[in-house]
């Protein structure tokens, strides 16, 4: 019995050990995992902190950059009215989601690239570089427990919009259903005297002043590019987005680059490179002739099509009338189709007016769904264009409104001052002549400061504060009558069926 009993002691003291190894055991492992939380907590509230932290100093120092749109609640995502429009398709596929969320990511890193250099170097003593960094760490971080479950996602999903470039509130002030009738028959007179002056220049008329032609530098001729070849082997992301290399960007604007042909009746006629001076306005240097240039994309029947933006900027609009003022420019955009071939134009200038399509024969207009709107002006089609050829755009003078278009082969054509390309995104961080970088956009609303024209004093019950004044990329409310953005995902297509092109 005694010996039954010591072994029965025995039994009970081994396994109440071994119990107590195990359970130590699973406490240290509890106990890990809650630090682990723990910690994981702080380095997220540490990140929350951080973005916050830069926020408030770009903030103060008034350089926060206008362009993509921030998303509520996610301050390491911003938004373009191109990402947006794939907010269904994100909602619908987990890959398209990444695609959605990595180009949100881009957009915000890009935005605090240029918000980081323009802050005082006092505002940011880590360096651009390194808050870069950390800012990229708390993103993913961040995105990780906030964006895990799909719940989560199609909650940021419902809330991915743009912010409309139209102010409610001045068209309801301005009795809009009232007030839009007369200005409707303005801009029935300005189409009407637009589609005769491209007449008159089809026909021959003599330029109102001397014609100056400015074309792409030779170095930026590309050779001979194939746009097909290069839109068919481009790698497309989840969403469909195509994604060029470099070099494949450089033939795209060399092969549709057009040449501006301006009467030229003064300085304020010659384009060139925006530069700060001593002036809150940025100057142009007309002795430095330049095209800036942007790579955008459209939607157009279930495909992503390459855009290719060509702008130039002016001194002035001169004049004593309520649309002269400080700064002007022509915006000049090509819309390529699956094959490489343009599928139409369009142009506008910088302050988002006179906006105006150029379809060429494998598009028709669409009827506008409303009477008096402003729906797709086509002032004439685009002459057809065939290898080997480009685009002369006759520019008027003073107005520098567009009055002409043709083609011209690049062996026949006239001589022409070499004009190299820069990038539009380096005027959101424009060398200052003491060091440093400035935006020439403003925080918030993206307008050129001194560039505001006295016909805001009119046109506002139409819903465009400062209407008539220079812009952001993503800020162009283009019609006064009716609602139209120059970079809606969806604009072509609303506007333009197919009719010899076939995807």
């Amino acid at each position: 019995m005694a010996k039954t009993l010591n072994a029965g002691v025995r039994l009970v003291g081994s396994t109440l050990a071994a119990a107590s190894v195990l359970l130590g055991g699973c406490l240290s492992r509890e106990a890990s995992q809650g630090e682990q939380r723990a910690a994981g907590d702080a380095s997220l509230r540490a990140c929350a902190a951080w973005l916050d932290a830069l926020d408030a100093r770009v903030a103060q120092a008034g350089v926060a950059d206008a362009g993509a749109a921030r998303v509520p609640g996610y301050p390491y995502l911003r938004l373009d009215r191109f990402t947006a429009s794939f907010a269904p398709e994100a909602a619908r596929d987990a890959r398209a989601f990444d695609a959605w969320r990595a180009r949100a990511r881009a957009l915000d890193r890009n935005a605090r690239a240029v918000e980081f250099s323009n802050l005082p170097a006092q505002a940011l003593p880590e360096g651009v570089d390194a808050a870069l960094r950390r800012s990229d760490d708390c993103a993913a971080k961040r995105a990780a427990q906030e964006l895990a479950e799909v719940g989560a996602r199609n909650r940021l999903l419902a809330n991915a919009a743009v912010p409309d470039a139209y102010d409610p509130w001045l068209r309801v002030v301005g009795f809009y259903a009232l007030s839009h009738v007369p200005f409707s028959a303005g801009v029935r007179r300005w189409q009407a005297e637009t589609v005769a002056a491209f007449r008159a220049t089809q026909a021959g008329a003599p330029p109102e002043a001397p014609l100056r032609r400015y074309a792409p530098a030779a170095e930026n001729a590309g050779g001979r590019a194939a746009p097909g070849e290069i839109l068919a082997r481009a790698p497309r992301d989840a969403l469909g987005v195509p994604r060029f290399a470099a070099a494949d960007i450089d033939r795209l604007f060399a092969a549709f680059a057009p040449v501006f042909e301006i009467e030229t009746g003064g300085d304020y006629d010659r384009p060139g490179a925006l530069h700060w001076g001593d002036d809150a306005t940025p100057q142009v240097d007309a002795a430095r002739p330049t095209v800036y240039r942007r790579l955008a994309f459209t939607r157009y029947h279930g495909d992503v099509l390459p855009q290719l933006v060509y702008t130039i900027w002016f001194s002035e609009r001169p004049g004593e009338d309520i649309l002269a003022g400080k700064l002007d420019g022509l915006v000049w955009r090509v819309t390529l189709a699956p094959d490489g071939a343009p599928l139409l134009y369009d142009s506008m200038h910088p302050c988002g007016c006179f906006h105006m399509f150029l379809p060429t024969a494998r598009v028709a207009v669409n009827p506008a769904p409303e009477p008096m709107i402003e729906w797709a002006f086509v002032p004439r089609p685009a002459p057809e264009r065939v290898p080997g050829e480009r685009m002369v755009l006759r520019i008027a003078t003073r107005t520098h409104y567009l009055k002409g278009l043709s083609t011209e082969t690049r062996s026949g054509s006239s001589p022409a001052t070499p004009t190299p390309y820069a990038e539009e995104a380096g005027l959101r961080a424009l060398p200052l002549p003491g060091g440093g970088t400035k935006s020439i956009y403003r925080p918030g609303d993206g307008i050129v400061s001194g560039s505001e024209r006295p016909e805001s004093q009119f046109f506002w019950p139409m819903g465009i504060p400062s209407a008539g004044a220079m812009r952001q990329w993503g800020r162009h409310a283009t019609a006064f009558v009716g609602r139209r953005h120059f970079d809606d995902a969806f604009l072509i297509e609303r506007r333009f069926k197919r009719v010899a092109w076939r995807p």
